[in-house]
């Protein structure tokens, strides 16, 4: 027995010795780590999922200070925010175009029209936040350090800077798929088989040559639009830090990024790509694992609906205000007539379109927890990668009115996919939208196609939110991980196109064709003047 008891306790005691041996191995957390967010971006959309971001840091025990133009909507109890709002003026500016936005049919070139006459908006507010002694006041004082730093991407490729102001590593959040402007920054490579993110293709398919040549040309048109860019965004560096002596050069700052989280997740929604290890895929971050509690009023709204639930939102960028009397009549008139109870995102609860017993209007709406309610059937958006993302988390069909930006492309997806519709919000009547509505609220196929693809898309070795935590806590304790950076993002064009390959061949080929003429040449002529000497028989005269 005594035997035995020893044996027992020795394997025990080697048991253990494996499990702590197993337990240091493990890669070491990086709690209590100072991260700073630095978000300038004017949109609520976009800041939800930089947010989301900062949420699952703080949560994880990280110290977080955020810097933003506008006030969070998802946030955690301990983390610092120091919000530098837009001027009046800027706001009004912003509010024009985006009711010029709503007036016109979307399409990649009013996209790419509103974007333009909005850039230096867009620019000059972001300069102006950093400029702001709140936010200088962070990097001017010495007992700031920080542990890794985080800008939301928008039009701000000067801002990798801050990475060298703060001395620490840099991460970019993105909130879409990886997109050229971003990928130059970590070497991801572009390639002519993954379609811009205006241009619709079902995932695992390839383009036909109609979006092929759309995609040609709309790369050629963000690359030529970036290299104007860049003159602006080195005006900027040099305004924000030219003084500082100890400022690298904005090329080499460019070459300091350590990762970019994408709010994509190719594997299931597309485009399906290689990407460098230095991208991140975090494709529905803002979505929360388990729901949180509704409000009471909207929980009894939901429970009370026997014929179900619909969610009509347009997002946190367009105001029902932006919108043409006529159009938010037929709105009005359409939903009111519906069975179905109606959640509905109205700026102005006491200014609403009308009055109906089945319409709840609300000024914010808790959109992924309305969206894990069992009762909702349908998903009215304007297809923002977002809401588009919870809706497929949450096997929600959609009916899609898109405005602007990526929305287009994400709406045509929607059909293709057959998580739902589209319609034309600008042209939009009462019979094709109550039309429309019904056909996905009563046809099974769309609620089934979604909720298959909603089995897809959860299907991941991390969530979202793991693998943030653990890729920011990398970053941290491998100082930037240089090691995991692409080649790429130290060559030039020339090298990276093999430029200087196709001269040598060219120039190879060129000169064995001169050689081979030579040779010819002087073959053909000894060939030719071999047949001119040779001897002639001469007749003889007789005399």
């Amino acid at each position: 027995m005594s035997g035995n008891r020893n044996t027992l306790l020795g394997c025990s005691l080697g048991g253990l010795l494996l499990a702590l041996l197993a337990l240091h191995s493990l890669p070491q957390s990086s709690e209590g780590s100072n991260i700073l967010g630095v978000f300038t971006s004017h949109s609520p959309s976009h800041f939800i999922v930089h947010m989301s971001i900062m949420k699952s840091l703080a949560e994880k025990g990280h110290n977080v200070t955020v810097v933003s133009s506008v006030p969070p909507k998802v946030t955690h109890k301990s983390i610092k925010h120091i919000v530098i709002p837009l001027s009046d003026e800027d706001e009004k500016t912003i509010h024009g175009g985006m009711v010029d936005m709503v007036k016109q049919k979307p399409s990649i070139w009013t996209t790419m029209k509103s974007v333009l006459s909005s850039l230096s908006l867009l620019i000059n507010t972001q300069v102006d936040t950093l400029e702001d002694k709140r936010f200088t006041d962070l990097y001017n004082n010495k007992d700031n350090k920080f542990d890794v730093l985080f800008v939301g991407f928008f039009f701000n490729t000067y801002q990798v800077g801050l990475g060298a102001k703060f001395n620490c590593p840099l991460i970019i959040s993105w909130m879409a798929p990886p997109l050229s402007m971003v990928n130059e920054l970590i070497g991801n490579p572009e390639l002519s088989s993954v379609p811009q993110m205006q241009i619709s293709v079902a995932a695992g398919k390839p383009m036909n040559f109609q979006q092929r040549v759309a995609n040609f040309f709309s790369t050629a048109g963000f690359g030529v639009l970036g290299k104007i860019l860049d003159f602006r965004y080195k005006g900027f560096y040099k305004r924000l830090w030219g003084d500082d002596k100890n400022m690298p050069s904005l090329e080499t700052a460019m070459k300091n990024v350590s990762l970019v989280f994408c709010n994509s997740h190719g594997i299931s929604e597309g485009p399906v790509r290689p990407n460098v290890p230095a991208v991140i895929e975090i494709g529905g971050i803002q979505v929360k694992s388990k729901p949180d509690p509704l409000p009471e009023d909207i929980k009894e709204f939901m429970d009370n609906a026997k014929n179900g639930a619909i969610l009509f939102s347009l997002g946190s960028n367009l105001k029902g205000e932006y919108f043409q009397p006529e159009v938010v009549s037929t709105i009005y008139k359409t939903l009111s007539s519906l069975k179905q109870h109606v959640i509905w995102k109205w700026e102005d609860p006491k200014n609403t379109p009308g009055k109906s017993a089945n319409i709840l209007y609300k000024k914010w709406l808790p959109q992924d927890d309305i969206l894990a309610h069992p009762k909702l059937k349908l998903f009215i958006t304007h297809a923002g990668k977002g809401g588009m993302a919870e809706a497929q988390y949450h096997g929600v069909p959609m009916l899609a009115l898109p405005v602007f930006a990526d929305q287009p492309g994400n709406a045509d997806k929607i059909v293709e996919n057959g998580y739902g519709l589209r319609l034309e919000l600008t042209s939009l009547d009462v019979k094709e939208f109550k039309e429309a509505i019904n056909d996905i609220v009563n046809n099974p196929k769309y609620a089934q196609k979604v909720k298959t693809f909603s089995k897809l898309y959860r299907d991941r070795p991390q969530t979202p939110q793991e693998s943030v935590v653990y890729w920011t806590e990398y970053v941290i304790r491998h100082h930037g991980a240089p090691h995991m950076q692409s080649p790429l993002v130290h060559m030039g064009i020339i090298a990276s196109k093999n430029l200087d390959i196709y001269a040598l061949v060219a120039l190879a080929l060129y000169l064995i064709f001169l050689i081979n003429k030579v040779v010819w040449k002087f073959l053909w002529r000894k060939c030719t003047g071999k047949s001119k000497k040779a001897p002639q028989n001469k007749k003889v005269k007789k005399q």
